[in-house]
């Protein structure tokens, strides 16, 4: 076996997307000689992305921290750069068993222009809190009853559909109106178009941290601006991106035979670097649609069948600023149900007609005095996708006519202005983030972290490593996933050039 202590000093890491797993990887490296950060936007961060709206910030991508504790490193992280709040670091915000998504105070309209009975809406919520719960519990299920968690939340309401409502006709088909909702917010909070997209088994080994989510009050960009800052200068390179990872080759600096590198990057520019191991943290949703192309050779069968199976959604989000709010003070939530609408009926696939209908509601900006009088919604799937298409001018106009219709007020005023995402547009992203597809498992999510070459007596181990938040089993879709699994692939790395034979420690 070659022995490669020789120039192990020049060994050479390029990472290649500057998100919080590409960020979080080089800032761990150690022992590498040389490591470049190639990102193909014009920022770093990925999809956390933070922009000025109205008088204050708007998070296009990452909103919060979810459960800011101890166990999670992007709290961590963020207490130690100082750039946190001070309620963030109380005790009991961060001990508080939250569950994910602690609710916020809230209004409920009806689509017939009606503030919905509180009564009512706690009622569906607290049913469909339990039939959540209940699907977790089908983990490592042999034989679970239904393939998605839509299916098995669906067939769970059903049964219930007698003592809905106390029995009574309109009180049933409310909260079935309701329960609709829940589903809706459920395809938002998992990045899918449908629950029924959503594997049952597996659903349970998501983990939520402990603490009530937090903010930044600088901006979530504030944490991956704070990380840029601690790498050496020339470390990143902006606007490069990447065309082809060709790896198990044998390729040669100009000049000097004397030093081979398996791997070479090529950009899209025509700029190549060369390097013993290349980190890779591009997002599922691009992978699904380059990879054949991306890597030469291409990727083994599993690993493109993982890609494949993975499910990776679109969640987005539409900013409203307001002259003046027309919502209490107190109100932070703003929900919006449908009222004809059932968990047991179709949706309509009439999306120029229906596409708002998949919003959820809106979160209240806070505190107003920071950001103006701003409501940011949520909406997840196809619509949002179609909504991507329209116009800011026809965004504004629909939104204007929903929030007429909800408030009962056809005076509402319109919104001074509107900002919305676009993450399935974005051409390096593809969508928000991923979750487990029916059809595939948590261990789908362990082949996709699985470095290559898979052979472990490969004299040239490690040549391409994955990372970003599709590759962490059990903090999928979070900023606190993605992180960890930068450090993971750096941490495999270090060990790798910290050992003396360099060739005896591919785990």
């Amino acid at each position: 076996m070659e022995d490669r202590s020789r120039g192990r000093s020049r060994n050479r890491v390029v990472v290649v997307g500057a998100g919080l797993a590409g960020l979080g990887a080089v800032q761990r490296l150690r022992g590498a000689g040389s490591v470049r950060l190639l990102e193909a936007a014009a920022r770093a961060g990925g999809r956390v992305c933070t922009r000025p709206f109205a008088s204050g910030l708007a998070e296009m991508g990452a909103h919060w921290i979810h459960g800011p504790s101890p166990g999670n490193p992007v709290f961590c992280l963020a207490t130690r750069y100082g750039l946190l709040g001070p309620e963030a670091a109380r005790e009991e915000n961060q001990r508080a068993e939250a569950g994910g998504h602690p609710p916020l105070p809230s209004v409920t309209y009806g689509s017939s222009g009606r503030v919905l009975s509180p009564q009512a809406v706690s009622e569906a919520r607290d049913l469909f809190a339990t039939l959540l719960a209940s699907a977790r519990d089908f983990q490592g299920a042999e034989d679970p009853p239904v393939s998605s968690v839509g299916q098995y939340v669906r067939a769970e309401i059903t049964r219930r559909v007698p003592a809905l409502g106390g029995g009574k006709e309109d009180a049933r088909r409310l909260q079935l109106a309701i329960l609709a909702t829940c589903l809706k917010l459920e395809c938002c909070i998992s990045g899918t178009h449908s629950m029924d997209l959503v594997a049952l088994e597996p659903f349970g080994e998501y983990i939520s941290l402990p603490g009530l989510d937090c903010t930044f009050p600088g901006g979530y960009s504030s944490l991956p601006e704070r990380m840029l800052s601690t790498l050496p200068e020339g470390t990143v390179l902006l606007n490069k991106a990447v065309k082809t990872i060709q790896w198990q080759g044998s390729f040669h600096e100009e000049g000097d035979n004397a030093r081979d590198f398996p791997v070479r990057v090529e950009c899209e520019d025509g700029d190549t670097f060369l390097a013993d191991h290349v980190i890779v943290t591009v997002p599922l949703g691009f992978l699904k649609e380059h990879h054949q192309d991306f890597f030469q050779p291409p990727l083994p069968e599993r690993k493109a069948e993982a890609i494949r199976c993975l499910g990776f959604g679109t969640n987005n989000k539409i900013f409203l600023e307001f002259e003046q709010p027309f919502w209490e003070p107190q109100q932070q939530l703003i929900e919006v149900v449908w009222e004809d609408e059932s968990p047991l009926k179709e949706p309509s696939t009439d999306l120029e007609a229906n596409w708002f209908r998949k919003l959820i509601g809106f979160v209240v900006l806070q505190p107003p005095e920071q950001h103006g009088h701003v409501l940011c919604g949520f909406i997840a799937g196809k619509e949002s996708e179609y909504m991507e298409t329209l116009s800011d001018a026809e965004v504004l106009s629909t939104m204007t006519h929903v929030l007429r219709t909800l408030t009962g007020n056809p005076l509402l005023p319109t919104p001074r202005s509107v900002l919305r995402s676009q993450w399935h547009s974005s051409p390096y992203t593809r969508g928000s983030y991923s979750y487990v597809a029916v059809g595939s498992s948590g261990d789908d999510i362990d082949v996709l972290a699985q470095p290559l070459p898979e052979d472990p007596e490969d004299p040239r181990p490690l040549q391409l490593l994955f990372a970003g938040e599709a590759t962490h089993r059990t903090f999928y879709s979070t900023t606190h996933g993605a992180l960890l699994s930068g450090w993971r692939e750096a941490e495999r790395l270090n060990r790798l050039l910290e050992t003396p034979s360099g060739s005896t420690v591919h785990k």
